[in-house]
């Protein structure tokens, strides 16, 4: 899960144009997923990302007729240029909060898109965002996971529209598609493709059980010391050894487990 990434095509149907925007947050960018069936000439292009340094006319020379843009989540690196790409392509924009659509009905957990003899079905995976959805690619096997799994390290749980309970339970349905052979590979929106789905998801449930127990930790040790346990002195504590640019986002995943702990004691 290490090293540089530049994107590029990946089984039969896909083709990752790395949107120039890397960052603490975004990794090397974010991954505009151009998705086509073989001989067909209309694409699906799932997250066409920021408006940064020409990245729309990028994708709207290189993505060739588009019959649909789809949305994993709402955030601005991966959504921002959506409503321009669809009206430049003719096509419109689904997403599962209406807010982001443009001239189409909301997604629903497991309806079947089909677009140019392509087809993806639709996984409602909240915990990142409310409206984080993911989109399994049975052709291919593989899991478009959106910023639910990243290609390199743990995504945030992004408080208050993220939160835990659902981020778990989200990560738990990845792992039943993998148990059940539909999904073998993830495609992330931020990072390297993850060839071993499986054991991805098994680090990730791991890890967010043990920051758990770490801030569950912190928050006594806090009180014993007489202090106040709040998202920021737990942060200073269990991301100790954590570059402090990273803080900021931590403190969103801190408050989504101090959430999360608050509901399992009440």
């Amino acid at each position: 899960m290490s090293g540089s990434w530049s994107g590029g095509a990946f089984g039969e149907r896909g083709e990752c144009l790395l949107a120039p925007n890397p960052g603490i947050m975004t990794l090397d960018g974010t991954n505009t997923w151009v998705l086509r069936e073989p001989g067909s000439s209309t694409a699906v292009v799932v997250d066409p990302g920021p408006a940064e340094d020409g990245h729309l006319e990028r994708l709207e020379e290189e993505t060739g007729d588009v019959g649909l843009v789809l949305l994993t989540h709402h955030h601005l690196d991966h959504a921002e240029v959506a409503a321009a790409l669809a009206e430049r392509k003719g096509c419109a924009v689904r997403a599962l909060d209406p807010a982001y659509c443009v001239g189409a009905d909301p997604l629903v957990d497991d309806e079947v898109v089909s677009v140019g003899g392509l087809s993806l079905r639709v996984v409602a995976t909240p915990g990142h965002t409310a409206d984080s959805v993911s989109f399994v690619l049975p052709t291919e096997r593989v899991l478009l996971s959106g910023d639910m799994v990243l290609g390199r390290g743990t995504t945030v749980v992004a408080h208050p529209d993220g939160r835990l309970g659902s981020y778990l339970e989200s990560i738990e349905r990845m792992r039943s598609l993998v148990t059940a052979g539909e999904v073998a590979t993830i495609w992330p929106a931020h990072g390297p493709v993850l060839g071993d789905a499986g054991a991805v998801l098994d680090l990730y449930l791991a890890h967010r059980r043990d920051r758990l127990a770490q801030v569950a930790a912190a928050v006594e040790r806090l009180r014993d010391e007489g202090g106040e346990p709040t998202a920021r002195a737990v942060v200073e504590v269990v991301y100790a050894d954590v570059d402090e640019t990273l803080w900021g986002a931590a403190e969103l995943s801190v408050r989504a487990q101090l959430e999360y702990l608050a509901e399992q004691t009440s």
